[in-house]
């Protein structure tokens, strides 16, 4: 490929990381608004575990449905009509009355947004190739931790200054800004074939190769959803933090989730360089390595110091990056261009629900094991998710498909 065309499909990964920082804006604002929400609409933590939960199963559930459509339309359309769909159900969060309100327009953003990854992995198949596209995996992914990070300074700032539905309404302006923006830039190669017309990409879950990154990422999922809901609570209840320690701190794991995105993406390359070994095995050796990495947010109970238990969960989320950003590019690795979406889809439906169930299983035995047993598992998890990986791949090739 030429220069100029290597800028354009880098500048690409830019808008793609854009659209993603506003994506979990609007997925975030509401736990940042949470407090005041309960006050002023009158509902408690049980309501709001609903208003979470329909996010989260919505979310879950559109997966594969949002990856077909992407498939079927193509990137470029499809991509813009969800950020379009997401800005609309952001919008409606402004004009609730109630948490059963609240949940409605939490459902509706959930189904419109997990298009994102799907999306994003399937613009890295048509405009990436070989090891290449781990790194552009990991570059746009940089975006999830971004947009998680300036959600509570942007939340607070203009809810404060003009009440708590302008954040809302600001984010949906970006949301739809953001998909003009796609649709005037993005083009798909145009020697692309076009996808079957029917079905919802079952045939994908045929395959062992799908089964082969599905199971570790099922595994690997409860590790970010820990991350994301649970650790202000372990360190309120377990290491006694105040709310102004916990926001100095809680931020930590989420800037080495972005570092170790970046690391995920460039060590394959950087695998296939120092070994010699194919693409595939590649993959498999770098996510083997974020795996052992995953020991230390396992032991953050083990240790008496509260800070040094907050380097292991950085740790923590910067191997889990590694761990997910290989798993996502081997969807782009073993399906052809016109199935990444959907496969991506349903391999992302597979992580949510274990992330789901996880979640589920900590609210139930917190109280009574304490959170050391919970961390631990996260560790186990990861570890045989890797050897699933190494055992069910071996001997597999990538699909062998070049670009225009």
């Amino acid at each position: 490929m030429s220069s100029r065309s290597a800028a354009w499909r880098w500048g690409i990964v830019g808008v793609i990381i854009l659209g993603t920082v506003i994506n979990y804006l609007a997925r975030n604002s509401l736990a940042v608004l949470a407090p005041q929400l309960q006050h002023l609409l009158h509902f408690g933590a049980k309501e709001y575990s609903y208003v979470v939960g329909a996010f989260q199963l919505a979310y879950t559930v559109m997966q594969p449905v949002c990856g077909r459509v992407i498939d079927f339309l193509g990137v470029r359309a499809g991509f813009a009509l969800f950020a379009v769909l997401w800005s609309v159900a952001c919008l409606f969060h402004a004009g609730v009355n109630g948490w059963q309100g609240l949940a409605a327009a939490r459902g509706f953003l959930g189904s419109a947004e997990a298009t994102a990854i799907p999306a994003g992995i399937k613009v890295v198949g048509e405009q990436f190739k070989g090891a290449e596209r781990s790194a552009a995996v990991g570059w746009f992914n940089v975006g999830t931790s971004l947009g998680a990070m300036l959600a509570p300074p942007l939340t607070v700032f203009i809810s404060l200054r003009y009440g708590w539905q302008a954040p809302f309404v600001v984010i949906s302006v970006l949301g739809f800004a953001w998909a003009v923006l796609w649709y005037a830039l993005y083009r798909s190669p145009e020697t692309l074939k076009t996808v079957s017309k029917t079905g919802f990409g079952f045939d994908v879950l045929a395959t062992k190769r799908f089964w082969a990154i599905a199971i570790p990422r099922f595994l690997a999922e409860p590790a970010w959803q820990t991350f994301n809901f649970w650790i202000p609570l372990y360190l309120a209840n377990e290491r006694h933090w105040e709310l102004k320690q916990i926001a100095l701190f809680a931020w930590a794991p989420f800037l080495a989730a972005d570092l170790g995105g970046l690391t995920g993406g460039y060590i394959s390359p950087l695998i296939i360089k120092l070994f010699k070994v194919d693409l595939i095995r590649a993959r498999i050796l770098g996510n083997l390595l974020g795996a052992f990495l995953m020991i230390a947010p396992g032991c953050v109970t083990l240790v008496g110091n509260p800070y040094l238990a907050i380097g292991l969960l950085c740790i923590g989320g910067f191997a889990h990056q590694i761990v997910s950003i290989t798993i996502n590019t081997l969807s782009v690795d073993l399906f052809p261009t016109d199935r990444i979406a959907t496969t991506n889809g349903w391999v992302g439906a597979a992580g949510w629900t274990g992330g789901l169930l996880f979640s589920l299983l900590i609210g139930q035995v917190v109280d009574k094991t304490g959170f050391g047993p919970l961390f631990a598992l996260l560790a186990v998890f990861d570890l045989i998710g890797a050897a699933l990986l190494f055992v069910m791949l071996r001997g597999e090739r990538p699909i062998a498909e070049d670009l225009p």
